[in-house]
């Protein structure tokens, strides 16, 4: 009996599975990036209590800031809060129904002027 040679490799086989890959890859970071999957946030199961005395900002579900229980604008806001000690905790409590933008503003207002320890109230899910 005569063996035969390789004159070639098939390299169908490997290109089909590449495709495969690609195909894959290419779909799950268009999910990821439109946000089609579907994600879970975490609940806050516990409770955590805020010792030290915070500077606090409210955000109504209108989405009107409060500072100190006054209506503030986000331009008001940053000059009040640039008097505060930099080392002093922030709060920030925002109703869940806000648009998520007015949140990132306020954030980004009380990150620029310097605050480093920002926490956000939550409330606790009863089990």
């Amino acid at each position: 009996m005569e063996e035969k040679e390789f004159d070639y490799i098939n390299m169908i086989p490997f290109i089909d599975v590449m495709l495969v890959l690609l195909t894959i890859v290419l779909l799950t970071s268009t999910f990821v990036a439109t946000g089609i999957i579907p994600i879970d946030l975490p609940k806050v199961t516990g409770q955590y209590e805020n010792t030290e005395k915070s500077t606090l900002v409210e955000i109504e579900d209108t989405g009107t800031i409060y500072y100190r229980g006054r209506p503030v604008s986000l331009a008001a806001l940053k000059e009040e809060i640039r008097v505060v000690r930099k080392d002093t905790p922030f709060l920030v409590r925002a109703d869940k129904n806000i648009p998520l933008q007015t949140f990132i503003e306020v954030i980004d207002v009380v990150k620029t002027v310097g605050f480093r320890n920002v926490s956000v109230q939550t409330e606790q899910v009863v089990k």
